[in-house]
């Protein structure tokens, strides 16, 4: 594991110290641009200094490279300490809690001296908050909400930042394992998940759990037997148990420890009722061991079809495997296209041809170019000339690229009264119109999002809910209403794969389908080595039981029927 992220998380604290100290929106957003790409970069930062082309990445200038390769040869980052000057690094943290804005973490830290969440826990105890300048009851009490819901998301991981880290794990240990895979709620692709389970089998149990607490990335080691160890990682103290077992029961033991809890029980009670019982470690009638060694003969002994990690959550999947009616789930192969990529017009960090050939690569048969509209100041939205001159330049780059289709998009702010960022005349130029809210979080969304539906022009609305895992609930929206007008107007809700967005999740996907709507992955990426977060999306919408036929990016490219409604009703 290189030390990109450790220099990203330099460059994030940096921009929230200066943001707390009202600096420059530019310099700030520069620095939150570097974390972003240094954390997204596919290459060691280390060995991009060696070899002279640090500077050749997209969004590090000489400045920030200076910065960066300081930190590599002392070990410090001035910048970083000139930043932090007068704040302490528990004072950022408030940041993260929804509701809690610079302005208004500046302005607690000035003051009453908060400068951590516990002594905003103190102050929200008292009643000092409720007499500062622009706050009051409400805005004290969604300050409580955010605080509550910042705690519970710190209990969890965000699926796209345990994957990354649970494949390189089982990358090193593959070699002393014979079988191993993730298992818990990460194997099941959930949206978050709490600590990171590993299950293997191998013939050397000793020599694999010597291999897993000894790896360079281990900060503690929490526990260590002959065939179980947890340790904590030094990348964000991530939890990571080992457990080793039996070939055998290799297979018994990981739909056991995969899940989900509600899962299980349902299928022990269908076996009890059979005379068999199932553990983790096996299938047994009496004291004869019937099945163990793969999923697929645990699941065989009870007359069922193997059933996806991703529908294991007692929703009904049981029911309908015993039916013959379970879904044959979309998978990532069915994918041609992404609908929601961003370039370097506005915040995205590659050219538009880096972004083609990056696509083609993947396979696919055509990439939606969507760059923010000019409202969102801080993404550097295209201006209506700027948009019209990357129409122009997609043109020529089309040329190069026949086998794929570049689609002319934009995600395009819905404003405070429901109109568009662009005009009429502007958006018809475009294949793809995705619709968006980025500002006004709490002014009439519901209503702006039903009137962005009414659009003749718009095809697709991004992340309806507006959440962030690791730090907004989402806009007070109507989902409902919004759901059942999307599907009268044939207008795609998208399933947004960026890892902290994962939204429509996918409860809300699996309604949304059920309802007509269109429903259309769009990765949001803004580079080039982020298109892989497509798996993301795919396994929300496997989550949610969709089919092939239920998304549109498995559809080709259709200019007559930009956007076709879904085939799927119930």
């Amino acid at each position: 594991m290189s030390r990109n992220s450790e220099i990203a998380d330099l460059f994030r604290k940096i921009a929230d110290a200066l943001e707390i100290k009202g600096e420059n929106p530019f310099r700030v957003n520069a620095y939150r641009q570097a974390a972003r790409v240094l954390g997204e970069l596919s290459e060691d930062v280390e060995e991009l200094v060696l070899s002279g082309r640090l500077k050749e990445v997209k969004g590090i200038g000489e400045g920030l490279a200076e910065k960066i390769q300081e930190y590599l040869k002392t070990g410090r980052m001035s910048k970083y300490e000139e930043a932090m000057s007068g704040l302490s690094p528990e004072l950022l943290v408030l940041l993260q809690i929804p509701g809690l804005g610079p302005k208004t973490v500046a302005l607690l830290h000035e003051k009453l001296q908060v400068n951590s969440l516990e002594d905003l826990r103190r102050e929200l105890d008292g009643d000092r908050l409720i007499q500062l300048p622009g706050l009051g009851p409400k805005k004290v009490e969604q300050i409580k909400k955010g605080l509550s819901l910042f705690q519970h998301g710190q209990e969890r991981i965000p699926l796209g930042q345990a994957l990354p880290l649970v494949r390189h794990i089982i990358q090193e240990l593959a070699g002393y394992a014979s079988r191993i895979s993730p298992a818990g709620s990460l194997r099941r692709w959930k949206e978050t998940v709490g600590d990171i389970d590993i299950l293997a089998s191998s013939s050397s149990p000793d020599a694999l759990i010597k291999k897993f607490v000894t790896l360079p990335e281990v900060q503690e080691v929490l526990a260590q037997g002959e065939t179980r160890a947890s340790v904590r990682m030094a990348t964000d103290g991530f939890q990571v148990d080992l457990r080793v077992v039996p070939e055998v029961s290799y297979g018994a033991a990981l739909q056991y420890f995969t899940g989900s809890k509600a899962h299980n029980v349902k299928l022990r009670t269908m076996a009890a009722a059979s005379g068999f019982k199932i553990n983790e470690y096996g299938v047994f009638k009496g004291e004869r061991r019937l099945a163990g060694k793969t999923e697929q003969e645990v699941y065989q002994v009870l007359h069922l079809p193997l059933i996806p990690p991703e529908l294991r959550e007692d929703r009904g999947e049981i029911e309908a495997a015993l039916s013959g009616k379970l879904p044959h789930l979309v998978e990532l192969s069915d994918i041609q296209g992404d609908f929601h990529v961003h370039s370097s017009y506005s915040d995205g960090t590659d050219s538009i041809r880096t972004l083609a050939l990056a696509a083609r690569e993947r396979g696919y048969r055509w990439l939606a170019i969507a760059d923010h509209s000019v409202s969102v100041k801080y993404a550097r939205g295209l201006s209506q000339d700027s948009l019209k001159q990357k129409l122009d330049e997609m043109d020529r780059i089309q040329e190069e690229f026949p086998d794929l289709r570049l689609l002319k998009a934009a995600e395009v702010d819905i404003l405070s009264d429901g109109k568009l960022d662009y005009p009429d005349s502007l958006l018809a130029r475009l294949d793809v119109v995705i619709a968006a809210i980025h500002q006004g979080f709490t002014r009439n969304v519901t209503e702006r999002l039903l009137k962005a539906i009414e659009h003749p022009l718009v095809d697709i609305i991004a992340h309806p809910t507006g959440r962030l895992l690791t730090g907004r609930s989402g806009y007070q929206v109507d989902l409902e209403k919004v759901m059942e007008h999307a599907a009268e107007k044939s207008v795609a809700l998208e399933i947004n794969a960026y890892y902290d967005r994962l939204d429509l999740d996918d409860t809300n996907a699996r309604r949304a389908c059920s309802l007509g709507v269109p429903l259309a992955i769009g990765t949001d990426s803004h580079s080039a080595s982020t298109l892989h977060f497509m798996e993301l999306g795919v396994a929300v919408a496997r989550r949610a039981w969709l089919t092939r036929k239920d998304l549109l990016n498995t559809r080709p490219w259709s200019k007559k029927q930009p956007v076709q409604k879904s085939t799927r009703t119930g």
